[in-house]
């Protein structure tokens, strides 16, 4: 590197990629996990037996790694899966510490567990296009893996990996040193950024706007559903036994019930649908586009929501869902006539006039973040 050269800040990205193994395949991975959790129980175990004893748990990181050689192998589990877990210990316990020195409410890592995620930092696993391969303890055969999409980054910026189940599937989470772009940013243009879970990020900068969509990341972590639970849960401790349904105590628990959807519904007023219309100007667009327009306005972005910008991109963030099964319109002749052919249908390529989109392209179903071509059309 040259005298004189600053090198680029760096962050680091995770992706989280599914993993597509056959039975044998999952058998092993699912085997690491559970190892990976035996050795969490035994560091529980070990560090209750000292306290027990009146000595004082063992914490640091040097200091579990030669406690480990005293208890030898882990079934599959490598040298660097199991100090991955003995990392993982050692953080939890000192950010706990470090919390209640704050006086903030803080645990200990006390609690088991089945399933442990194994990390795998760099150099110890190999990439080859769309296939990993996991270090496992020495002597067993090699275990390759294949990735349900690309990773995201260029293979040398890949510093580590972790094998996480969730959701009764397997996920490698792909972790990557990737550069900061340096921009000459104007100091007197100012953006307006609204935030949101529908639209995460909905930023507005004169003549120019973002819209970033995360209905996927939404549908694959149940957002939509969390928020209806948590209500529920208010009233849970006092629901009706099986067979009460109409009761004074039925009637009770309903109406409490309704009441806390009306509190919830009352404190997030938004207009119906995502189009937002003035009834004094009659200016109408993308309700997350106008929030962002106002923000932007209140730092001398411009006028409030005077005009809306004239170049908006989409971008969409998270897995993009897989498409429909191409068998449904074999069994539907309904819909034959409504939507475009699925690929692989006899007929996709003999076209049918009744097909609104018969020339449109599939999205690809892969990326985190998957641009379009901007919108030149205004969004009001």
């Amino acid at each position: 590197m040259e005298s004189g050269a600053v090198d680029p800040r760096l962050v680091h990205r995770t992706a989280r990629i599914r993993l597509r193994v056959t039975r044998r395949q999952a058998d092993r991975c699912y085997g690491l996990l559970r190892s990976a959790g035996d050795l969490w129980a035994w560091l529980l175990d070990t560090n209750r037996e000292r306290l027990e004893q009146g000595a004082a748990p063992i914490v640091g990181y040097q200091a579990l790694c030669r406690e480990l050689t005293t208890r030898g192998p882990a079934g599959e589990l490598s040298i660097v899966g199991a100090r991955s877990v003995l990392g993982r210990y050692s953080d939890a316990w000192f950010q706990a510490a470090k919390r209640r020195r704050k006086g903030e409410p803080a645990g200990f890592p006390r609690r088991k567990r089945l399933l442990v995620p194994v990390r795998f930092h760099h150099q110890t696993f190999q990439l080859d296009g769309q296939r990993v391969r996991l270090p496992v303890a020495r002597g067993r055969p090699a275990l390759w893996v294949r990735i349900a999409r690309p990773i995201p980054y260029p293979a040398a910026q890949v510093r580590a990996v972790t094998l996480v189940a969730d959701g009764g599937q397997l996920w490698l989470a792909v972790t990557a040193a990737v550069a900061v772009q340096q921009h000459d940013l104007d100091p007197d243009r100012v953006a307006g950024v609204d935030l949101g879970i529908i639209h995460p990020y909905a930023v507005v900068a004169e003549q120019v706007g973002l819209l970033v969509s995360g209905r996927a990341i939404r549908a694959e972590s149940f957002l939509h559903l969390r928020d209806q639970q948590a209500r529920q849960a208010k009233t849970a401790r006092r629901a009706p036994r099986p067979g009460q349904r109409g009761s004074r105590r039925w009637r009770r628990y309903r109406a409490r019930l309704r009441r806390v959807e009306a509190r919830h519904r009352r404190r997030v007023p938004k207009p119906s649908g995502r189009r937002f219309r003035c009834p004094a100007c009659s200016l109408h667009g993308h309700r997350d586009l106008v929030g962002a327009a106002n923000i932007a306005a209140t730092l001398g972005g411009g006028a409030i929501s005077a005009t809306l910008p004239t170049l908006v991109e989409h971008r969409r963030a998270g897995i993009v869902p897989a498409r429909r099964d191409r068998r449904r319109h074999l069994h539907d002749q309904r819909r034959r006539q409504r939507s475009c052919l699925a690929s692989g249908h006899p007929d996709a390529h003999k076209g049918s006039s009744g097909c609104r989109s018969s020339h449109a392209t599939a999205h690809p179903a892969s990326g985190e973040d998957q641009a379009t071509r901007p919108n030149r059309a205004n969004v009001a």
